[in-house]
């Protein structure tokens, strides 16, 4: 346990919290005394990241969620509430790119699939439990979206959409809650290995010689790496915080495109870092 617990007595909601970055923030967030509710659409998953923070002396509800049913969510916030009488931290981390398709393969279908998964239910989870935060004139809300909602993402321009959606709604949202005694910040992840982005099962044996090209920092992201930053951003450390979305990306966005090029001798950055 740390020394010093930055959630001590909280209440904590995680949406998508079992596995991934959903799960290393909900363990993370429980290891720094918030009483969690791990909410999943994966019930199994859910009940096994709650297993582990009972195990290390955490308290942890799992419950099976739908955040794209709206009666879920509402029985979520009656459960939170009902048993907590309040929620101090909520963070919305449910999101999906479901199927890359560019804006000529996709339809209606899908765009209306990824509007739910990835915007939908950030306004519908925040929509039940903001009340609640407001009433007791404090709280804070992280949203997760991902760097392709804060650049060019050419693969899949409407998913990358629905993420800078997420982005303006934590600025606007946070602007017009500030005052009122809750926050509202969020983390852009990038190159980080989870359940949806398993680069360690998809990538080809030796690629891990390749993350130095790719990576500012040098490495692939861990999920804990997100779930510190959602930690700081829902903490008092962040008191002054609003309305930011952070990239968690180790350097791709700052980076613009540039990469280390270890390998080309006399020349430190490539924009091609397939180059030899």
């Amino acid at each position: 346990m740390p020394e010093s617990r930055l959630l001590e007595d909280k209440v904590a909601v995680i949406t998508g919290g079992g596995a991934g970055i959903g799960g290393a923030t909900a363990e993370l967030l429980a290891e720094h005394g918030a009483a969690v509710y791990v909410a999943d659409v994966d019930g199994e998953a859910a009940e096994a990241t709650a297993g582990r923070i009972a195990a290390s002396g955490g308290a942890a509800t799992a419950m099976t969620v739908d955040v794209r049913r709206p009666d879920d969510v509402l029985r979520l916030r009656d459960r939170v509430l009902d048993e907590r009488d309040r929620v101090d931290v909520l963070v919305n981390n449910v999101g999906h790119y479901l199927a890359v398709k560019d804006l000529l393969q996709g339809d209606e279908a899908h765009w209306q699939s990824l509007y739910e998964v990835n915007l939908l239910h950030v306004f519908r989870v925040t929509h039940a439990l903001l009340p609640a935060m407001l009433a007791r004139g404090r709280g804070s809300i992280v949203n997760v979206s991902s760097v392709e909602g804060v650049r060019g993402y050419p693969p899949d321009p409407v998913y990358a959409a629905f993420k800078a959606a997420v982005v303006q709604f934590t600025r606007s949202l946070g602007v017009d809650v500030a005052g009122r005694g809750v926050r509202v910040n969020g983390v852009a992840p990038d190159m980080t290995n989870s359940v949806q982005s398993n680069f360690a099962e998809w990538d080809p044996p030796g690629s891990e010689r390749r993350w130095p090209d790719w990576v500012p920092v040098g490495r692939m992201g861990v999920p804990v790496d997100q779930a510190r930053v959602i930690l700081f951003l829902a903490s008092d450390l962040a008191g002054f915080v609003v309305g930011q979305t952070i990239n968690v990306d180790g350097g791709t966005v700052a980076a613009g495109g540039w990469y280390p090029s270890a390998r080309r001798p006399g020349r430190r950055w490539t924009n091609r870092p397939g180059d030899a």
